[in-house]
């Protein structure tokens, strides 16, 4: 028998409980031993513990049992969850969390540790929540050169796009009909405006390319500035507008990664990703596109992939499992504004006929949008393929001209 220990009996925490105890039986024939969870670390009492006897507020008590092998981190945040980890796995107990924060702040770390130690520290929930992924990069597309890794990577952000596009719904309502569905929190701040995307790209990309990439290293743009007429400018050029998480690797082995909204042609698979749902593509350069789908959050979902670790640590008790990055550099991903792409531009001027000639003039191979309803004024087009800050010249010059620059997109290529 294998014991284990959860800390933090929160939403997660109490999906992977159920799931260990309700699933027992399966359990124990896939892992070839029989699992107990022999701890529970709260932070809280609790007036009728629904696992009397193993509730804790003792993480010492975990620590120096030597029973415990396998330790199931759910609290969340950096604090304790980093120095608890780091202490499990120094103790020589393997470690699985659902913690993104976590794993893109200090994954290069922990995964040294868990070697220098011979345990394993697994973490398959931290992206895409019951959507397997970090096991698939890692094994079984194993023969790969990754080109380029990409996704909509946050359910709520793309529940709150699905509702613009489909309903004709405005930022703020669509934000408000998540909310009182329980898709965004009542402070929605890490989803709406890209964190949440780019901790998980991070993770993604140093798995992909074997170097940590630190979240602060990633230009990030949430969705707050999307309006209803760019929505419908993306449905006339032929597409959808998704919060993209997106890292690729260049000629000189450094990375270019970015978080921002993008305009995804209808053609993509990750166009026709909706609502709740995070797909994630992968392409090599054996297998071309690979893409992953389903549900990126939601109690169970994460307790699936998290218990999913814990049978591989049953599995590997004794030997580790190769999964690890190195820790990466300062100058290791490149400046975003260098990376080459089309762009959308929504303006506005006095005379919007001249002021799209302009645009012309300044801009490789320009498409004009139209959309009913536009505002006294209102232009829009895409550009061919520039680099970014060529594009933010450009803009200046024409922002000169005296036209007013409301938006502008990203396009994608995927």
């Amino acid at each position: 028998m294998v014991e284990i220990a959860v800390m933090g009996y929160g939403v997660v925490g109490t999906g992977v409980i159920e799931v260990l105890t309700k699933h027992a039986e399966g359990l124990t024939r896939r892992a070839h031993e029989r699992m107990h969870v022999k701890y529970v670390l709260v932070r809280r009492d609790f007036p009728e513990p629904p696992m009397m006897g193993t509730f804790t507020k003792s993480f010492d008590q975990i620590l120096n049992d030597p029973e415990v092998k396998i330790v199931v981190e759910v609290m969340g945040g950096l604090d304790p969850a980093y120095d608890y980890v780091r202490r499990c796995l120094l103790a020589g107990k393997s470690v699985v969390t659902s913690n993104k924060e976590l794993v893109a702040a200090k994954g290069a770390d922990l995964l040294q540790v868990a070697k220098d130690n011979n345990v394993n520290f697994l973490f398959e929930a931290s992206v895409g929540g019951g959507i397997p992924i970090i096991r698939p990069m890692s094994q079984c597309l194993a023969a790969n050169v990754v080109v380029g890794v990409a996704g909509i990577l946050n359910g709520t952000t793309n529940y709150i796009l699905t509702k613009m596009f489909r309903d004709g719904a405005d930022f703020a309502d669509a934000l408000a009909e998540a909310q009182r569905l329980g898709y965004a929190e009542r402070d929605p701040t890490a989803d709406i405006e890209g964190i949440d995307a780019c901790r998980k790209i991070c993770i993604l990309a140093s798995l992909a390319y074997g170097k940590h990439v630190y979240p602060e290293q990633v230009h990030t743009e949430g969705i707050t500035k999307i309006s209803r007429a760019d929505v419908e400018y993306a449905e006339k050029w032929g597409g959808v507008v998704k919060l993209i998480g997106e890292a690729k690797r260049m000629h000189n082995k450094k990375l270019q990664i970015i978080v921002c909204p993008m305009f995804i042609d209808r053609d993509s698979q990750l166009a026709n990703v909706d609502g709740v749902f995070n797909g994630i593509m992968v392409r090599g350069d054996i297998t071309g596109d690979v893409v992953f789908y389903g549900k990126g959050a939601g109690k169970m979902p994460t307790a699936s992939a998290v218990v999913a670790d814990v049978i591989d640590c049953v599995k590997h008790l004794k030997a580790r499992k190769y999964l690890y990055w190195s820790d990466g550099a300062p100058d290791y991903v490149e400046d975003y504004r260098s990376g080459v792409r089309a762009f959308y531009i929504r303006a506005h001027a006095i005379n919007s006929d001249n002021a799209f000639e302009k645009a012309a003039e300044l801009f490789p191979g320009v498409s004009r949008l139209l959309r009913k309803h536009a505002l006294t004024g209102e232009f829009a087009f895409v550009t061919g393929d520039l680099p970014e800050q060529e594009c933010d010249k450009k803009l200046q010059q024409l922002s000169a001209s005296g036209v007013t620059i409301d938006s502008r997109i990203r396009i994608g290529e995927m």
